[in-house]
């Protein structure tokens, strides 16, 4: 097959109604068009995001030229390929309409050579999706989450383009995807699914392809040859569709081993002349979620790789930027290798986004990040008619495809917390979308995924405890979604009211770094979180004063705007701790936190652990001290909180601490714990050294330490874990509420030359 890429060709765009055409950029967008070429102001800037919005009231037309490359037309067939278009368009190709679209979730591709010659034009006509949702709400008054403008569900377009609690309304249209020209003969290979088998010391491959056959070929006219090349280039013989490999080069997530890939390539021939060929880079590995009973109660939910039963670390993604043409290779490594070094071992992709590009799993390869894959259906029920159901049929055969391959893939998920809220009928509007629900979620994916990724675990919904509305948030079973600490106002140590089986969100806001502030305001009056613009960065209702509320009970009040942003962080990151820690000590029956979220999609206060410049917040710090392989934590016992008096509490009140360390590693550890009564000054009240052995994957518990004669609001407990003389994680604290702790001033300066 030979492909003639058109993202080079002369790309204009404009206006409907305008005939100025303006330089496009393809992959790109029409907000990314217009911005660089000065037609638009910065929607990030300040409330800039309301005249962004209400362009996208209006249609936009891409016009591209380009030369045909001759040696395409000695083909039988030319397609005119898109990899996806963003999202109601009207394609022609030299004045002749060839197709509409309507998903920004799939590929398209149209038979076009009768129409090609030797200069051409392609236009692609972009429909306004904001009409389009709401004439689709007026005639459909479908019900889904409040953030996002009313009748979101009603595109196959990414819902959080239109407002979600951490992103603003900003739908943004265009050609988001690389557009090709492909032109073959006879056969082409669609896709190949690998099949792996482990056994001791080896590993079968077998290669089941698809193909697409034209012009009455059949599969004897053609044959396909397979080669598995090794990660150091050395090649591996093939027996027909069938492949063994000795002593094979294991793929492992990151902190468990290394992450080999192996190259498959197939050649597709007819006589001898090759017509078409696939490459991909696969890891050899199992994987699959463990639901074991549990002596407690319930059943476990757990990451299984190579056998081995892993605590899953990580994070909730959602899309990097509303302006879609500013994701690129290079940034998604950028934050995914910022992942990886924070010791995360997965990751999970949101369902009210879009699926990623193909480099974000080759990264993920690369990196040992598995994935969690959600379809894109959250927070809104969907009517199931014949067109709809055709329609998410080929997005899930494009996506199911594309992505089997990857090492890193360990789950598809059917959705975001649509079982939970359909079962409570919080946006249920009909009794036939229950039907719906359970007819696309419970028969239509898992039939596909077990179709087209046999060796894949289909999940239905997050959070489910197995699907049928069978207590889909159990504590017991499943994975769970945890709000009452953040949404709930619940204070951290409700954390440690629960063992949950796999933690897939929790989280708590905090403020981008002040930096990242200046990107959108330049004005001091701003610089208040209850500003106008401050607020306008912010989606989550009341979340300001909720971040003030939970603040107060914690800190002393901030003096000044730089220091309330820093305290933010310090006060989001503590509370992910309290949470994470727990977990970790309670190995075994929780093996799962994946921390709401990873990134932001524009500068906002938000969950996120990396604000949208790509700063670290303190969260992020904190999340390579607890995810590390071997992580010391205390619980304590004893706490002072706020309203109530010393001589308030009982006489037998008890003050502890009790230390736990955690081997999330594969190896056995002899280690050593110190722990040590502190003044405030550091000085050393009485300290204790203790030896002991850590088996892989596993929690030690210490004996529990009385400290019934500390004084709270001098004295503070350090603690750390050793390996021979290299500390490999520590931790402090105190047994009053951090506001109330007499600290002493640490005199710090700083010189910057």
């Amino acid at each position: 097959m030979q492909t003639q890429c058109l993202c080079k060709a002369d790309w204009k765009m404009h206006q409907i109604g305008d005939p100025t055409m303006i330089k496009a950029v393809v992959p790109g967008s029409v907000y990314g068009d217009l911005l660089r070429e000065g037609k638009m102001e910065d929607p990030f800037w300040k409330d800039n995001e309301d005249k962004a919005c209400a362009l996208m009231e209006n249609d936009f037309e891409y016009i591209g030229t380009f030369k045909m490359d001759e040696n395409m037309m000695n083909n039988d067939h030319v397609v005119l390929h898109f990899d996806g278009i963003d999202t109601l368009a009207d394609i022609t190709l030299n004045g002749k309409k060839i197709a509409s679209t309507n998903n920004m979730h799939r590929t398209y591709e149209f038979e076009v050579k009768d129409l090609l010659k030797g200069d051409n034009e392609i236009k692609v006509y972009l429909h306004s999706p904001n009409k389009f949702i709401y004439e689709m709400s007026k005639e459909y008054p479908t019900i889904g989450s409040s953030d996002a403008m009313p009748g979101f569900m009603h595109l196959r377009k990414a819902h959080c383009m239109f407002g979600w609690d951490w992103g603003a309304h900003l739908p943004d249209a265009g050609i988001w995807k690389p557009v090709s020209l492909r032109a073959f003969s006879d056969a082409r290979i669609d896709s190949v699914l690998v099949l792996q088998d482990h056994k001791k010391n080896a590993v079968k491959l077998e290669f089941k392809p698809d193909l697409l056959l034209y012009d009455n070929t059949t599969e004897e006219d053609v044959k396909i040859k397979y080669t598995v090349t090794t990660p150091d280039g050395k090649e591996i013989a093939v027996e027909g569709c069938q492949a063994e490999i000795t002593d094979p080069e294991i793929w492992w997530p990151n902190g468990y081993g290394k992450q080999p890939l192996y190259t498959v390539t197939a050649v597709l021939t007819k006589g001898g002349k090759e017509l078409d060929r696939w490459e991909r880079k696969i890891g050899l590995r199992t994987v699959t979620m463990s639901r074991e009973p549990l002596d407690i109660g319930g059943e476990e939910f757990c990451a299984m790789v190579n056998g081995v039963k892993i605590f899953s670390m990580g994070a909730d993604y959602i899309p990097e930027d509303h302006l879609l043409g500013r994701v690129t290779p290079e940034v998604t490594r950028k934050l995914l290798e910022k992942a990886a070094w924070a010791n995360h071992n997965c990751i999970r992709v949101w369902g009210g986004g879009h699926y990623p590009t193909d480099w974000f799993y080759d990264i993920c390869d690369e990196l040992g990040l598995l994935v969690w894959q959600d379809f894109m259906f959250a927070c809104s029920m969907y009517e199931l008619t014949p067109e709809f159901e055709a329609n998410i049929k080929e997005e899930f055969k494009d996506n199911i495809k594309r992505l089997r391959h990857h090492a890193s893939l360990s789950l598809l998920c059917g959705n975001n917390e649509m079982e939970m809220f359909t079962k409570f009928r919080t946006w249920v509007s009909k009794e036939s979308e229950i039907r719906d629900y359970i007819i696309m979620y419970e028969k239509i994916i898992p039939d596909m995924v077990r179709e087209l990724a046999p060796q894949t675990f289909y999940w239905p919904a997050s959070p489910s405890s197995g699907g049928s509305f069978d207590e889909p948030d159990s504590p017991d079973r499943g994975d769970q979604h945890y709000w009452e600490v953040w949404h709930g106002n619940k204070p951290f140590s409700e954390y440690r009211k629960y063992l949950f089986r796999y933690c897939s969100e929790f989280g708590f806001q905090s403020f981008p770094s002040e930096k990242t502030v200046e990107t959108f305001t330049d004005d001091p009056d701003d610089k208040n979180i209850f500003s106008y613009i401050m607020e306008r960065h912010q989606r989550n209702g009341a979340a300001n004063g909720k971040i003030m509320n939970y603040m107060q009970q914690t800190y002393r009040y901030p003096t000044d705007f730089s220091t309330l942003i820093y305290a933010s962080q310090l006060l989001q990151a503590d509370g992910i701790r309290y949470g994470v820690e727990h977990f970790r000590r309670n190995r075994g029956v929780c093996m799962g936190a994946v921390v709401w979220q990873l990134n932001d999609i524009w500068p906002v206060a938000s969950w996120a652990s990396i604000d949208y410049s790509g700063r670290l917040k303190a969260l992020h710090y904190y999340e390579k001290r607890f995810f590390a392989p071997i992580m010391i934590s205390c619980e304590e016992e004893g706490m002072v909180t706020m309203g109530k008096a010393l001589n308030d509490y009982p006489k037998d009140f008890n003050k502890s601490i009790r230390l736990a360390v955690a081997n999330e590693s594969m190896k056995d550890e002899k280690l050593t714990v110190h722990w040590a009564l502190r003044n405030a000054d550091a000085s050393v009240v009485k300290e204790e050294a203790t030896e002991i052995e850590v088996k892989a994957l596993s929690t030690t518990w210490l004996d529990k330490v009385d400290m019934s004669d500390i004084k709270i609001f001098d004295q503070y407990i350090s603690y750390d874990v050793c390996r021979g003389d290299e500390v490999l994680s520590s931790g402090t604290v105190n047994l009053a509420m951090p506001k109330y702790f007499h600290y002493e001033n640490p005199n710090l300066k700083l010189s910057v030359d």
